[in-house]
């Protein structure tokens, strides 16, 4: 198993990717708060034979990596440039709209704020430069706090 974490770190919270690589498929997609992420990662890895984390670049991403300083594999940095705003397009492609829903606009069933899992997920895919699919029916927008 090649099993990966991909996170999309910020101020006040994290997008986090659980993904199986070899499987092609998302395992966890959740939001949780940054002050969480290390607890919540090093049960994920205890659970988990986690192979790498991908952490994008941006906001926090040097904190979020200090964090995680018990995890002894590879973790990478990687660019994330413009997830947030492609995240609500791949939000779509795994949730689609379907019946009467359709002819409402998209902005109703999204908000800015439930897309940080999304966000992780595309920096996990671009790294990969593959499309993952869901394992199960995962609610994206899931707190952990």
């Amino acid at each position: 198993m090649s099993r990966v974490i991909a996170i999309d770190p910020g101020k006040s919270k994290c997008g986090l990717v659980l993904a199986d690589i070899s499987q092609k498929k998302v395992y966890e997609a959740i939001i949780i708060n940054s002050a969480l992420i290390e607890n919540h990662v090093s049960n994920l890895i205890t659970a988990e034979d986690v192979s790498q984390i991908i952490i994008g670049n941006g906001t926090t991403s040097r904190e979020i990596r200090e964090k995680l300083y018990f995890f002894k594999k590879e973790i990478i940095t990687f660019e994330e440039k413009n997830t947030t705003y492609r995240a609500k397009v791949r939000y779509f492609e795994l949730f689609p709209i379907s019946g009467l829903k359709f002819l409402m606009p998209r902005e109703v069933f999204i908000l800015n704020k439930n897309l940080d899992a999304i966000s992780a997920l595309i920096i996990l895919e671009d790294y990969c430069k593959m499309k993952l699919t869901l394992n199960q029916n995962i609610d994206f927008k899931t707190w952990l706090k």
